[in-house]
């Protein structure tokens, strides 16, 4: 890989770790509702991408659930989690989407897990429970849980995205933008309350934010990413992603006080060591999780 590429891919990285503890702070200190959050950032992002919406990929249906998955479940789930864990423990469950990418693709794809797939998923796992452990036994928070489902609403929609065919990533991120903005508005109309005089009570600084989580983060780091995907192999983008993880653990440390012991460590040497084993396989559902598990 090239030097230039390389920092590319460091600065992808670290803007994508960047948006986790910041979308910790939007959630959790400015108490902005994490659905209204959701649904500000992909109205920007439809906005600007609604010159590649047309023609529609078909079959219809499956691009809506892909983004009703990848898009609104995705960050929803990850954003709701976020107001009551913090970004450490949210980038380590985050880990299991690569157990749930392989698992569905077995279930859906028909693909085969190997040995060393099989201990790769194995020591995620284990790195999963050593975070969530406690002395009173194993315990999974209800943010945790949060961050966990939306591990397996990414992962089930890349699997999903497998099936379909010739749709450039701007038409792509065209349609999650659209079908999230139409989802999230309608939920958190129902459950949420006060979104608006929360948005107002923030003011610019949030403003700043949801340009910079759309902007930057979803149209510029996503879009540079598929550009590197274009001219690299993905078993070689793959481990380089984790450091994404890895600074989230480190800004959420710096930036939002995480805790973070020996357990934690460890459960995170673990859980990142497993999904180096499983990148370092070039098979079809690593490519898949490549660019969404990580985030």
């Amino acid at each position: 890989m090239r030097a230039r590429d390389f920092l590319l891919l460091v600065l992808i990285c670290l803007i994508w770790a960047s948006n986790n503890v910041l979308s910790k702070i939007i959630v959790d200190d400015w108490a902005v509702p994490p659905v209204f959050y959701a649904a500000l950032r992909f109205a920007v992002v439809a906005l600007v991408m609604l010159p590649w919406l047309l023609p529609m990929p078909r079959p219809a249906w499956r691009i809506i659930l892909i983004g009703l998955l990848m898009g609104g479940g995705n960050f929803a789930l990850l954003f709701i989690g976020l107001k009551t864990t913090s970004p450490s423990s949210a980038a380590i469950i985050l880990q299991l989407g690569v157990p749930f990418t392989i698992l569905l693709s077995v279930l859906t794809l028909g693909e085969r897990v190997h040995w060393r797939r099989g201990v790769g998923i194995g020591l995620t796992l284990l790195g999963v429970l050593l975070v969530i452990w406690r002395p009173e036994g194993v315990t999974l928070s209800t943010g945790l849980w949060f961050v966990a489902a939306a591990a397996f609403a990414g992962s089930a929609g890349a699997v999903l995205m497998k099936r379909v065919d010739n749709v450039t990533p701007f038409r792509f991120q065209a349609w999650v933008g659209l079908v999230s903005v139409i989802s999230l508005t309608l939920c958190s109309a129902l459950f949420e309350q006060g979104q608006w005089s929360a948005a107002i009570a923030v003011g610019w600084p949030l403003a700043a934010a949801v340009l910079f989580t759309a902007l930057i983060v979803s149209v510029g780091a996503h879009s540079a990413y598929y550009s590197l995907i274009r001219h690299y192999e993905a078993n070689l983008l793959a481990p380089l992603t984790l450091i994404t993880p890895l600074a989230t653990i480190a800004l959420g440390v710096w930036i939002t006080n995480d805790d973070f012991d020996f357990r934690m460590g460890l459960g995170a040497a673990l859980a990142i060591g497993g999904v180096l084993i499983v990148a370092l396989r070039r098979k079809p559902a690593t490519e898949l999780l490549v660019d969404r598990e990580q985030r």
